[in-house]
């Protein structure tokens, strides 16, 4: 069971990867977040919130190990930290922070208490 779940929220990481490496423009907009007068922001869009999450996604699939999935874990425990430094300093949109917060820290628990015990 643990192998299928860790599979299906690997898969997850990597769709939701995708979104920013793919369609950075579409991931900014959905995230309120505006261009410059450069291009760099879809530049951190595909790396950040895309490739990097791809990546993680598919090395975890492929090493198939536990601590590679825990790493994911990791990641998605600080992505889901920094949205409630957010919503204590920033005072960003609360819907939006619990729904994409949300779904981080639930990732993030499930691929380490899943994967490191």
């Amino acid at each position: 069971m643990i192998d299928t779940l860790n599979i299906i929220g690997a898969l997850l990481t990597i769709g939701f990867g995708l979104f920013g490496f793919l369609a950075p423009r579409y991931t900014a907009s959905v995230l309120d977040l505006a261009p410059t007068e450069s291009t760099m922001g879809l530049s951190e869009m595909r790396a950040s919130v895309g490739g990097l999450f791809v990546a993680a996604g598919l090395a975890a699939l492929l090493l198939g190990d536990p601590l590679a999935y825990a790493m994911i874990g990791f990641a998605f425990a600080g992505a889901a930290s920094g949205r409630v430094l957010s919503l204590i300093f920033d005072k960003p949109p609360v819907k939006k922070v619990l729904l994409f917060g949300g779904i981080e820290a639930v990732l993030a628990a499930w691929f380490l208490a899943g994967n490191l015990g």
